[in-house]
């Protein structure tokens, strides 16, 4: 005859390579639950009156074996009055989410959850909150949006205290991050009207604190000579993630989130899930992109990044590789370089593809833009991938870069 638990069995259970689950023979349908992690919990089964069908139900918290068992009877006690406690527990549940706070620190973390994690972009959504990453959560930043703001009711907010909010950021000089903030938290008060959080929202009527002139942007010859050398300079991992910026015209989070596993000979394919457009996304790779690949460092970590400081995470902090790259290019220029954004890069692939007489089609291909030769409806029926004419296209791209970077189109410019 199977003995029960006891107290001292429960204290001595210990984790295994899997999840365990211990019958309390003392009380029929009581299981000590031990997770891999060490963890212990009570869960009752028990088959539901009306269809027989198995069921579980997890004792909240971890009591004493006299008490589990106590509350273990309570649960069988409504099994057998026709109750389901679990499927209750279930209802239970969604009525306590359905009475979330409306403290706006509170609305700002489910914003970002619910409606920003599926976009690659939510993590500069977050930045702008006053929110960042921290191990699997956010943590609120000291002096941010949501730190002004968290313990008042997200309803509270009022329209002049947004504009003295984007006033403060236009005052001390980032006009653009202040149209960015104002676009951010429109998002987040626009879906809290969606939610029924609250009934108007604050940013109604609010224009963007600065004009913004569509930026045209690129690299001259001798700028891209300065930049692939400072990339050099810099090193592994953003002096490496540079020069494939360049070689390929990939935006900034598709290299750095790039990985191993995506690279298949001279195939880059970008997932659905960090492009842009939500579709994948193939990169043929030049002769010069692959060497720049291959003089990376292999760090060891399951995701297999390619551009990482520890091997379980990509590289971030893109701004001040960036400021520091421009200061290496700086140094080493005779005259004053014009400002720069690592978006420009972009820019300058589509401009130096245009030079060697690439078809806007193709570049527009290469790039990944879903509008411009491919909005509408040619974009519904023009399902041609352009394989053949990408790898064309940026093995050339690719070559003048080299080309570039090495002095040869210059000599030959002379020339002529």
């Amino acid at each position: 005859m199977a003995r029960g638990l006891t107290t001292l069995k429960v204290e001595n259970a210990r984790p295994g390579d899997a999840r365990q689950e211990i019958a309390d023979a003392g009380k029929p349908g009581l299981y000590l639950v031990v997770q891999p992690s060490g963890a212990k919990s009570w869960a009752v089964r028990y088959r539901r009156l009306a269809d027989k069908k198995p069921r579980k139900y997890t004792l909240p918290g971890f009591a004493s074996l006299g008490v589990a068992r106590q509350q273990a009877q309570a649960v069988l006690d409504k099994v057998l009055a026709g109750e389901d406690p679990a499927a209750q527990l279930q209802i239970d549940k969604r009525a306590a989410k359905d009475k979330e706070s409306d403290d706006f620190a509170d609305v700002a973390l489910r914003f970002i959850e619910r409606d920003q994690k599926p976009n690659r972009t939510w993590r500069e959504t977050a930045r702008l909150l006053g929110l960042k990453e921290k191990d699997e959560g956010l943590e609120i930043v000291k002096g941010g949006i949501v730190d002004q703001w968290g313990r008042r009711p997200v309803s509270q907010i009022t329209k002049r205290e947004v504009i003295d909010l984007l006033d403060g950021i236009v005052d001390r000089g980032a006009e653009i991050t202040a149209n960015r903030t104002l676009a951010a938290v429109r998002r987040l008060f626009n879906w809290c009207l969606e939610k029924d959080i609250i009934t108007a929202s604050p940013c109604a009527g609010i224009k963007a604190p600065a004009e913004e002139d569509s930026r045209r942007r690129v690299l001259t010859d001798e700028e891209i000579a300065l930049f692939w050398q400072a990339c050099s300079e810099h090193e592994y991992p953003f002096g490496h993630a540079g020069k494939l910026l360049l070689l390929t015209g990939a935006r900034r989070n598709e290299v750095s989130d790039m990985t191993r596993h995506e690279v298949k000979g001279a195939l880059w394919t970008i997932p659905r899930s960090r492009s842009k457009n939500n579709e994948p996304h193939e990169v043929p790779l030049s002769e010069q992109a692959l060497a720049v690949l291959g003089a990376t460092r292999k760090i060891a970590g399951e995701a297999g990044y390619i551009f990482t400081a520890t091997g379980d995470n990509p590289i971030r902090g893109w701004g001040k590789a960036k400021r520091e790259i421009a200061e290496i290019m700086g140094k080493a220029s005779t005259k004053k370089i014009e400002d720069w954004r690592l978006h420009d890069l972009r820019r300058t692939v589509a401009s130096g593809m245009a030079r060697l007489g690439i078809r806007l089609e193709v570049i527009e291909k290469c790039l990944n833009h879903t509008s411009g030769s491919f909005g509408g409806i040619v974009g519904v029926y023009q399902l041609h991938g352009y394989e053949k004419e990408k790898r064309e296209a940026l093995e050339k791209w690719g070559a003048e870069v080299e080309s570039i970077v090495s002095g040869k189109r210059e000599a030959v410019r002379r020339r002529a």
